[in-house]
């Protein structure tokens, strides 16, 4: 490249459509340049020698009194010429006589290109003369060759002519405004509105965003001769803009969970480095655990621990406070009580310092190389329930009110948000209370069976349902198990399951067959249907698995509303889920429930659990297998059922609700039983007396004999009396001593107080009396009256009574 085009052409765009002539002091013609001959059609032969005035279109031009030579024409202004074709032509000429000599030098031009030439060096004037709007020229070495920038402009540094970017910028930003226009200069393609950020190390702290446009600059060959650019500061608009969508991104980002913590720490990701390269955020102790933080005015113990922190560099600098502490006694500094009050404030690393005082607080609180703090309360409902604090560091632009401003927009954001965890937290908690206070112990040991249950709430932001299990004694020594889930989430569900699981304890008092007290079970929850709110109707509803096991006969029997089937583990390890017919959910109605009867082996381990356990990857089948799996791998007889009920629950929080009831079942030996049966004959009723006193002389409940002997008689004398025979009579013997009486009626024994004049109706009166309990059950052909005697003596007890007690 040349150095004229180097510099912006030869001019020959300007220079080549110039007419030049020479005149004499009279005007004659003297000489004729080849731009003149162009411009009028007139070769110097032609015009030589002739006066300038016949080259006039209009004779009568005026004349000027001061005019350089003789002729009048004035030394500078517009005429129009005649072409040699005859056609007029405007041009603008300027005269001057040469030095020395009579001789005067004309330049002339056509006038549309002096009246161009005129409007663009005003143009050029008018903008280099703005004081709002930065121009430079550039050559295309990307060096300036004129410009207005000065620090006037934009309170920047100056741009000298013969300055490069990286002279004044940052050479991150001087490099990527300079590759921009070398752009523009390679492809001609214009440069409109590109943001650009400018750093300078000659105003370290100070930070501005221009707007750049370019377009190439070209000779009059369409050679690229540099680069004119426009910039103009958009600082202010920029800056409102991106806290616009700061603030739209953070609603975005911020609330999603309903944990406490969560919510913090998705703030303090949120500002870095949206707005600063390290926060922290601070809550209440109190708001932690769900409660209302108290007010506090002045220094001492706040009751604040440092919740969430982030970094720009992803680790958090050693000697800060860490997350998790509690933040230590702070001094009554002004800092702090403008947070307390509500008020967003922005200090210097200096001001802090002298406030805190103290090297240990300067230390956990300031980090190194940071000097500027913006910090918001955390202000919602009235109440300040954390703070935030945003640092920056090195060369970064300190905080002013505009970034305190758009803290204190996305903390008040963000401090509903919180809150809105902090009242789950406390709605969750005292749900999860009531949940747990509805359900039963957590381990029993009874004669049929060892029993451990689990309960397990779903995740943070889920919400308590209704899932519960239980365990209910029955006569005879027979154990209940239940396992339910109530439909929906939340208080009402967690209502609804207690009063489905009161239902269940009080049905199973009846004594009635699985299937048919779940009938019962069904008519209670389209009960509460009706009770409902209208349009709450179709969300009340349950599934239920009612079992009972009898210890006597090694038998079980289930009947289910629409709930998973239990998953039974035999003494030998191997698992299965039993085949039991699901039924229709409660609240449905319609179709009727069906009883399965399973035989099982003492050791046994049944386990009962509602969805949850099953559907951790929504895959109820896959759920089903692996827990038979684990199951299969981890129940062993020498293991308690409450450690292997923890590992099937694993570590994870679930997504729902999880019940689990594990029951090791247990048999009566045959030792510990005698039953007999007699036919309806008054006469018999000695003969039970006889055989139920010698069976107790053999198990050494002597002191027993009288009391059972009487209960024997009485119920074995009223079932022949009102029943008929055959009447069957069976003693247990464990913990308690069960004498059972079965007769074919289906008529329910009732107590009643009988008359001074009556002669009988004490019988069920003096066997109550006389007991610990009593009652009846039905059967398939009839029913069975029961009565429950405590082992009085340690002698008549069996030698092994683990289960004796519940633990």
């Amino acid at each position: 490249m040349d150095a004229s085009a180097h510099h912006g052409g030869d001019g020959t765009r300007f220079f080549g459509a110039t007419a030049i002539a020479v005149l004499a002091g009279d005007g004659t013609v003297l000489r004729w340049s080849c731009a003149a001959a162009d411009l009028l059609g007139h070769t110097a032969d032609e015009v030589c020698g002739h006066p300038v005035r016949e080259l006039f279109a209009d004779v009568s031009h005026p004349v000027h009194p001061a005019a350089p030579c003789e002729t009048g024409i004035p030394a500078a202004g517009r005429v129009r010429l005649r072409h040699r074709s005859g056609r007029p032509v405007d041009v603008t000429y300027w005269m001057m006589r040469l030095e020395g000599s009579a001789e005067v030098l004309v330049l002339a031009a056509p006038t549309q290109c002096v009246a161009e030439w005129e409007q663009g060096v005003s143009f050029l004037d008018s903008l280099l003369s703005q004081k709002r709007v930065g121009v430079s020229i550039r050559d295309t070495d990307m060096a300036v060759v004129r410009t207005n920038i000065n620090p006037e402009i934009f309170g920047g540094p100056a741009l000298p002519p013969g300055s490069r970017l990286k002279d004044v910028m940052s050479v991150v930003d001087a490099e990527g405004a300079e590759a921009a226009l070398r752009e523009v200069l390679e492809t001609g393609v214009p440069l409109l509105a590109r943001a650009m950020r400018m750093r300078s190390p000659l105003v370290p702290g100070r930070e501005w965003t221009l707007s750049q446009s370019a377009f190439r600059l070209e000779d009059e060959r369409g050679r690229p001769t540099g680069v004119a650019a426009v910039i103009t500061d958009i600082t202010k608009q920029y800056r409102a803009r991106r806290h616009l969508d700061l603030i739209h991104e953070a609603a975005t980002r911020i609330g999603g969970s309903l944990d406490v913590v969560r919510t913090a720490q998705d703030l303090a990701d949120f500002l870095v480095p949206a707005l600063g390269d390290l926060a922290s955020v601070e809550l209440a102790e109190a708001v932690l655990d769900g409660d209302e933080p108290y007010k506090a005015l002045g220094g001492g113990e706040q009751h604040w621990r440092r919740s969430a922190v982030a970094s720009a560099t992803g680790a958090w600098p050693a000697g800060l406070l860490e997350r998790g502490a509690a933040i230590p006694l702070l001094p009554d500094i002004p800092p702090l009580r403008t947070v307390q009050r509500g008020k967003a404030l922005v200090v210097d690393r200096e001001t802090l310092i002298a406030g805190l005082g103290d090297p240990r607080l300067i230390q956990l609180f300031i980090p190194d190389g940071a000097h500027s703090m913006a910090q918001a309360p955390l202000f919602a409902r009235g109440l300040v329930l954390g703070v935030v604090s945003v640092w920056r560091t090195g060369h970064s632009e300190s905080f002013d009110e505009e970034d305190a401003d758009l803290l204190t927009e996305v903390a008040s954001r963000a401090a509903l948000s919180v809150d809105n965890a902090r009242r789950y937290t406390r709605e969750r908690r005292a749900t999860v209370a009531l949940q747990q206070r509805l359900l039963p112990r957590a381990t029993t040991d009874t004669a049929a069976a060892e029993t451990a249950g689990l309960y397990l709430p779903a995740a943070s932001g889920v919400g308590i349902s209704g899932d519960w299990y239980d365990v209910i004694a029955l006569p005879s020594l027979r154990v209940a198990l239940v396992a339910g889930d109530v439909a929906g989430r939340g208080l009402h569900a967690t209502a609804t399951m207690g009063r489905l699981r009161t239902a269940v304890q009080t049905l199973s008092d009846l004594e009635l067959d699985p299937s048919e007290l779940l009938t019962h079970v069904e008519d209670v929850v389209q009960r509460l249907q009706v009770e409902a709110p209208h349009g709450q109707r179709d969300t009340v509803g349950a599934t239920c698995l009612y079992a009972v096991y009898d210890p006597v006969a090694r038998r079980c029997i289930l009947a289910s509303a629409g709930h998973p089937p239990p998953v039974l583990v035999r003494p030998d390890g191997t698992a299965q889920v039993l085949d039991v017919s699901p039924g229709l959910p409660l609240g449905v109605g319609g179709l009727p429930f069906e009883s399965t009867t399973v035989d099982l082996e003492p050791g046994s381990v049944l386990a009962l659990y509602t969805k949850g356990l099953i559907n951790r990857d929504r895959d109820l089948g896959a759920g089903t297998q692996r827990l038979i799996d684990d199951l299969a791998g981890v129940c062993r007889p020498d293991r308690a059922l409450e450690d292997i009920g923890r590992s099937l629950l694993g570590d994870q929080p679930p997504h729902d609700d999880i019940a689990l009831l594990l029951a090791r079942t247990r048999d009566i030996t045959s030792d510990n039983t005698a039953s007999w049966q007699f036919p309806a004959d008054p006469t018999v009723v000695a003969k039970a007396r006889a055989a139920a006193a010698h069976q107790l002389t053999a198990w050494g409940l002597d002191e027993l004999a009288f009391t059972t002997e009487l209960v024997v008689s009485e119920l074995v004398t009223n079932a022949i009396r009102y029943a008929g025979g055959p009447v069957g009579l069976r003693l247990i013997r464990e913990n308690v001593l069960v004498c059972e009486v079965t007769d074919p009626s289906n008529t329910q024994p009732r107590l009643r107080r009988a008359h001074w004049t009556d002669e009988g109706g004490r019988g069920l009166f003096l066997i109550a009396q006389l007991t610990n309990r009593w009652g009846s059950r039905y059967g398939r052909r009839g029913k069975t009256i029961w009565a429950e005697q405590p082992l009085t003596s340690a002698a008549g007890r069996p030698k092994t009574l683990p289960w004796a007690t519940l633990s």
